[in-house]
């Protein structure tokens, strides 16, 4: 998937994208929902599981262009996600500290929901957020999402308590847990 906003371009990450997801992603600040930054390797997964979600799923999480520069300065986009005995299609974003309190997490964050449900035909999305990350609690206010459930996930050694922000299509409803 491409798609395209009045400064963003966001499409599938590719293997010359591995320098610019170092950056972000060793990065502490950018980080520390994940309990601090990743290894080389680590970004390098990272990279390979998107692309493989390409092919199985259809989609992933994609490099954020900043149209104006043409520099990769996040990662957005959907990727399928389970908690508590439950599946749903996850919009996630991550991106570089210095891009931050721009919009351009809200701007691609909102492109990616409506992506998910025109194109895919998904009756609802969330985002899924450590509890303390309230910066990426309130992209997903700002993506019109609400918390609709809570859970713990286990994670690089650590116990992280996590909020499901959900959104409804405006054809479906999100359902209450």
């Amino acid at each position: 998937m491409t798609i395209e906003t009045s400064r963003l371009l966001i499409r599938p990450m590719e293997t010359s994208d591995y320098d610019d997801l170092r950056v972000i992603m060793e990065d502490q600040d950018v980080m520390r929902a994940y309990e601090g930054p990743f290894s080389d390797e680590e970004v390098q997964a990272w990279l390979q599981q998107q692309q493989l979600r390409y092919r199985q799923d259809g989609f992933g999480l994609d490099a954020v262009i900043l149209k104006k520069t043409g520099r990769l300065i996040g990662q957005c986009g959907l990727t399928i996600q389970r908690w508590n005995d439950r599946e749903g299609i996850e919009v996630g974003y991550m991106f570089d500290k210095n891009y931050w309190h721009h919009g351009y997490a809200t701007e691609a964050a909102r492109a990616c929901k409506d992506y998910a449900f025109i194109v895919l035909g998904a009756p609802e999305v969330y985002s899924i957020i450590r509890d303390t990350n309230t910066a990426s609690h309130r992209v997903a206010e700002r993506n019109g999402m609400v918390v609709v459930d809570r859970f713990v996930k286990h994670y690089r050694g650590v116990d992280m308590p996590h909020l499901v922000f959900g959104a409804q299509s405006p054809a479906g409803q999100v359902e209450d847990f």
